[in-house]
């Protein structure tokens, strides 16, 4: 018996919830992964799972042992990395994960670089707007939006994102530009249900120490900023998003940012890694390679929104003041 493949089975069939989606998983006949499965338990003589239609159970014992085993496979790794020269060259497949629309704005162009001046290197990427665990998924590196309470993490700053307002200069047109985020209930909405604000956006309240949450009115509620952007552009209402998401859409004035004056605090940016010893050579040049090109990029996208910003106060300057009201729903 291979103990090591079997140990890899087991946890494959633990992490995923079964032996036939551990089958999937590994591209292996569900038999193979049961019967080793079952040869681990008999040369340790003791039962590791309890087996149900539905899901796997981890005995007491099969818990001390998966947790040892992917010890045991981590050691194991590091030292073929080391063999295979990790760590004397860069190469090797590099896993860097990234939220979906910053992956594709500002991380997938730093990665086409990267793999043309490295051809020993691969790069999977891994594009979610969950939180993705380091160590459990295995990811060499990754770009967090938000403050970092983990202490194991090592965090390289790479500049800043802000939260914002903002609509179709003809929904402002319109209905008026709000001054205040009270004038937000005289407005029509589209809310993002991933961003941390949800379905209240909060603002800061100028004299007090909590902030004040808003609950729009809200005509589309929608799970992607990509989307939520959108139907912003085409005048469904104002929306509230990150930013990077919206910089050259504002540059290029199918949206305008309001409320600048009551935005929270600035989203810190990180590129960051597990906590570990030496950085294999992969890495380490990227950290290297994308950290200032991250920076730029993020930098060009303030430029973008302060340029576009200020021609909409340019066009705004010549025109007459005063609220045009939302025209009545027909009947």
């Amino acid at each position: 018996m291979d103990r090591l493949e079997a140990m890899s089975i087991l946890i494959a069939a633990v992490e995923s919830g079964s032996f036939s989606a551990a089958s999937r998983k590994l591209n292996i006949p569900l038999p193979t992964v049961s019967r080793k499965v079952a040869e681990l338990e008999e040369h340790l003589k003791t039962r590791l799972v309890t087996r149900s239609t539905r899901k796997l159970t981890l005995t007491d014992a099969g818990a001390a042992y998966l947790s040892a085993c992917k010890v045991i496979l981590e050691y194991v790794d590091d030292a073929e990395s080391q063999v295979s020269g990790e760590f004397i060259a860069p190469r090797g497949e590099l896993l860097l994960t990234a939220p979906i629309v910053f992956g594709r704005l500002h991380l997938l162009s730093v990665v086409n670089t990267f793999l043309d001046d490295y051809p020993d290197i691969n790069v999977r990427m891994m594009l979610s707007d969950r939180t993705v665990n380091l160590a459990e998924d295995h990811v060499d590196m990754a770009i967090r939006l938000g403050n970092l309470p983990d202490s194991s993490v090592i965090a390289t700053r790479v500049g800043s994102v802000r939260r914002v307002i903002c609509g179709s200069p003809d929904y402002f047109k319109v209905n008026g530009i709000p001054k205040s985020p009270a004038d937000l209930a005289d407005l029509t909405c589209v809310t993002f249900e991933a961003l941390a604000s949800g379905l209240s956006w909060t603002f800061p309240t100028r004299g007090r120490s909590n902030a004040q949450p808003v609950r729009p009115r809200c005509r589309l509620n929608i799970n992607t900023a990509e989307s939520a952007i959108d139907a912003a552009v085409a005048g469904i209402g104002v929306t509230h998003v990150l930013s990077y998401q919206v910089a050259q859409y504002v540059a290029k004035g199918k949206l305008q940012v309001v409320l600048e004056d009551f935005e929270p605090e600035p989203v810190p940016v990180h590129l960051m890694h597990a906590a570990q010893g030496k950085l294999p050579l992969k890495m380490r040049r990227f950290l290297d390679f994308a950290a200032p090109r991250l920076r730029k990029s993020l930098l060009a996208d303030e430029a973008a929104l302060a340029n576009g910003t200020e021609l909409a106060k340019k066009r705004l300057k010549d025109k007459p003041k005063g609220k045009v009201k939302q025209k009545p729903a027909a009947a």
